[in-house]
């Protein structure tokens, strides 16, 4: 072709080939529905959820503006085949198609279940299910918290069945229970209910009938563990009787209907009353009975029993005899007692009083004589002892060394001075003699420190000794 073919050709900028192409592509598919696997699922903070729809051949963006993604009735996950509603569009900003999702679908009951299924064996696997964490429930609850619609049926039943059955307090967390919202407004309410004070005795968890979609938000994981983690017993009441969810799994008690659930909380008051009344006219005729038997048994030992003249007939007899035979024993007690004070005044006499002082003042001077003579000869001894200790200590004391012609020298501190070499020149010292004290004073002279260690010359006929 010629330059002048490739002229004639019309000119787009880019913006107008991408709006060209946006209004081809939705002009022809305006509506669609396409099958396929969601893989790359994304939650936007802004409330928009993108992912991809893909098959073995091919992958097709997808995306979910968030006012849709709140009425949808299967809440989308990754790996969950669906079939997606839509209009075909494009994205100017990377040149790529992509389904603007009005609906969504599960592509078939099997796949469904399936995943369910496989959820389930997850979550036992965990001991989620376990009967042992089941709780009992409390035989007359003061309190029940609801979680459900406040708009449904649900609520007017359970409150209608607890009117007739048993009134009580009720307590209702207001939810969605169908849409993107459900499972999580439903697992807040558990935990919320948890965290009152005071606290629900019981939790009711329910929801009418519907489809399997209709109920997805009761499959959700985060609800089934929040009713498996609940401090409070739990009953799950979520569609109709062959209807079953993953939290009848985790629940404490399922019930069939909302309706059961109310039955199943509280007893019939009429039936208690009954019950009471019937339990009263039992131990009333009991009680009866049984005094009437009391009393015919006390009859019938009344009968056996002895009178009361034959019971007491014998001690009244032995307390005659025991009256006559204390007179007797008194004055023969008196007569004995008698007799023996007259002996001993008659050993009380002065004159044996007098002999007897007599003998105990001889025994009294001899053990006197005997114990100064004992006094005199321990004296001695001690004298003699004394004396001879006496005698050691003269030959030990200092001043026996003293008479010899020696010295005791002290200081002005009172303290003995031994050497040379202790005193201070010009120290005042005291010289001890035999006969008395007198003072001296400590000066330079011709002997020297060193010449007192010398040996002194012996006057001819005169030895000292050593003073120490």
């Amino acid at each position: 072709m010629s330059d002048a073919a490739f002229s004639n050709l019309p000119e787009f900028s880019v913006t107008e080939l991408s709006a060209a192409l946006k209004r081809a592509v939705e002009d022809q598919f305006a509506m669609v529905r396409v099958r396929g696997e969601i893989s790359g699922l994304k939650f936007h903070s802004s409330g928009h959820v993108y992912f991809d729809l893909k098959d073995d051949k091919a992958v097709l963006n997808a995306v979910i503006w968030r006012g849709v993604a709140g009425r949808l009735k299967v809440r989308p996950e990754a790996g969950m085949e669906v079939i997606c509603t839509g209009k075909l569009s494009t994205y100017a900003g990377t040149s790529r198609y992509q389904i603007i999702v009005e609906q969504v679908e599960l592509a078939g009951l099997g796949a469904l279940m399936a995943m369910l299924e496989q959820r389930r064996l997850k979550l036992a696997a965990e001991g989620l299910f376990e009967s042992s964490r089941k709780k009992k429930l409390p035989f007359l609850p003061e309190i029940i918290g609801v979680v459900t619609s406040p708009t449904g049926a649900v609520i007017r039943d359970i409150m209608h069945r607890l009117e007739a059955r048993f009134p009580r307090r009720v307590l209702l967390w207001p939810v969605a229970v169908q849409g993107e919202k459900a499972a999580a407004e439903v697992a807040a309410a558990i935990a919320g209910f948890n965290k009152l004070q005071p606290r629900p005795d019981l939790i009711i968890v329910a929801r009418g009938g519907g489809s399997v979609e209709d109920l997805m938000a009761f499959n959700d994981e985060a609800v089934v563990r929040a009713a498996a983690a609940s401090l409070i017993p739990l009953i799950s009441a979520v569609g109709h009787e062959t209807d079953t969810t993953l939290i009848d799994f985790a629940a404490d008690v399922r019930a069939p209907t909302p309706t059961a659930a109310a039955e199943l909380a509280v007893p019939v008051r009429t039936e208690l009353l009954a019950q009471a009344l019937d339990f009263e006219r039992r131990l009333l005729r009991c009680f009866g009975k049984g005094m009437e038997d009391r009393r015919r048994h006390l009859a019938q030992l009344v009968r056996v029993l002895p009178r009361a003249e034959s019971l007491f007939a014998t001690p009244r007899q032995r307390l005659d005899t025991a009256s006559e035979r204390l007179g007797q024993s008194l004055s023969r007690n008196l007569q004995i007692h008698r007799t023996q004070f007259t002996k001993a005044a008659a050993q009380l006499r002065p004159r044996m009083l007098k002999d007897r002082m007599a003998v105990c003042g001889e025994r009294t001077a001899a053990l006197a004589e005997r114990a100064a003579r004992a006094q005199g000869t321990r004296l001695r001894q001690v004298r003699r002892q004394l004396e001879g200790v006496g005698r050691e200590l003269e030959l030990i004391s200092y001043r026996k060394v003293l008479e010899r012609g020696f010295a005791l020298v002290k200081g002005e501190d009172g303290v003995v001075r031994r050497r040379a070499a202790d005193l201070k020149h010009g120290e005042t010292l005291t010289l001890t003699f035999a006969d008395g004290d007198a003072k001296a004073q400590a000066g330079e002279g011709e002997t020297r420190p060193q010449d007192l260690h010398k040996t002194p010359k012996k006057k001819q006929g005169i030895d000292q000794g050593s003073l120490f």
